[in-house]
């Protein structure tokens, strides 16, 4: 008798295995493609305004792209040009659920070096900047840098060789104008390139230069282009974010030739003002938004290396001339073939670009 309560027992406990462990086995593998399909949260901070029609739009741009092709849940928060407000913006960002923050410019720095220790669950990409490794545990922070000489010395070899061409808006004078934001290294390593660039081609060009002290005065950056304009330029370069947009209505005014900077300015003003428009030969890009792109690509692939700092240049694609059809119609294609041929010997390394960084 007790033999058989013992089979039967045995068997009522196998009925109930193979009725309760499969149920528990599918609740864990649902447990894991809950955490499988969890989206990655990034927020891109900006420390200024969308509207700049360059670096600040750039990086936008580059949210949205990464927002449609990778799925994570994005977004891009505008914080505005009062200092006082980016550290504790930031410092609450990284309280949040946040897992990658992304922020930008050398005015972000101290922020970045105080907060990011603090909070070593974050990862943190700064961009156009780098931040002091050896210094602070940074070890959850990517930085990304640009080669803007690089490109820099392309468009001051096309503002040369404009300067002193026969092309309807091109005065006998050889003077060609920079008007840069404010007087920093990165502003400086833009100007070191476009002069090494424009002497490349001939040394006798003068190069006007002008500091407004601010990335969002667009009536001082008008009011300093008019000026160099004044001065004998016939072609100006816009290093000035939403200051330099002063620069391309001084080029509309005065009818004269402008170089746009970071986006395709001439791309974005093309619907809006075509006049203003038609006035951009071109704009050296500092590629923000495929550069904030190819980071999260990279951490998605478990690629990229936090702790460092990467200088994204020609080769990189980090930065390049937009050729796009105002170019292709008002630039005569020898001059073209010329910054084509130039490109590759940075590239290629035959030529070495000046920096305000220093080798």
């Amino acid at each position: 008798m007790k033999r058989k309560l013992i089979v039967l027992a045995l068997v009522a406990l196998f009925a109930f295995s193979a009725i309760v462990l499969p149920g528990c086995g599918q609740k864990t593998s649902d447990n894991n493609n809950n955490q499988q399909q969890k989206k990655l949260k990034v927020v891109l901070y900006l420390n200024g305004t969308l509207g700049d029609k360059s670096f600040f739009d750039s990086a936008n741009r580059g949210m949205q792209m990464i927002e449609k092709d990778f799925g994570v849940e994005g977004k891009t928060i505008e914080g505005g040009y009062d200092p006082s407000k980016w550290e504790p913006d930031l410092e609450q960002l990284s309280e949040g659920d946040w897992d990658i923050i992304i922020v930008g410019t050398w005015q972000m720095v101290d922020a970045v070096q105080k907060i990011a220790p603090k909070h070593k669950d974050k990862k943190y990409i700064i961009f156009d900047t780098t931040v002091d490794y050896n210094k602070y545990d940074l070890g959850n922070v990517y930085s990304i840098l640009y080669k803007q000489n690089e490109g820099s010395f392309l468009v001051g070899a096309l503002a040369a060789m404009i300067t002193e061409s026969d092309m309807p808006l091109a005065n006998k004078q050889k003077v060609i104008g920079f008007l840069g934001g404010m007087d920093i290294p990165v502003i400086n390593d833009f100007k070191v390139g476009y002069v090494q660039g424009a002497h490349y081609i001939d040394p006798d060009v003068k190069v006007l230069v002008s500091y407004a002290g601010s990335f969002n005065d667009p009536a001082k950056g008008k009011e300093l282009v008019l000026a160099q304009y004044d001065q004998g330029a016939d072609i100006a370069f816009n290093v000035a974010g939403e200051t330099g947009i002063g620069l391309l209505d001084a080029a509309k005014e005065k009818n004269k030739y402008a170089i746009g900077v970071d986006s395709d300015q001439y791309e974005m003003f093309k619907d809006s003002d075509p006049e203003k428009a038609e006035h951009i030969v071109t704009s050296m890009k500092k590629n923000v938004d495929k550069s904030i792109y190819r980071a999260i690509k990279l951490y998605e692939e478990g690629k990229l290396e936090f702790g460092k700092a990467e200088a994204l240049g020609l080769k990189e694609e980090g930065i390049g001339v937009a050729d796009n059809e105002n170019y292709e119609k008002l630039v005569p294609k020898e001059f073209r073939d010329k910054i084509d041929e130039l490109k590759q010997k940075i590239i290629d390394g035959e030529i070495k670009v000046n920096t305000a960084f220093g080798s």
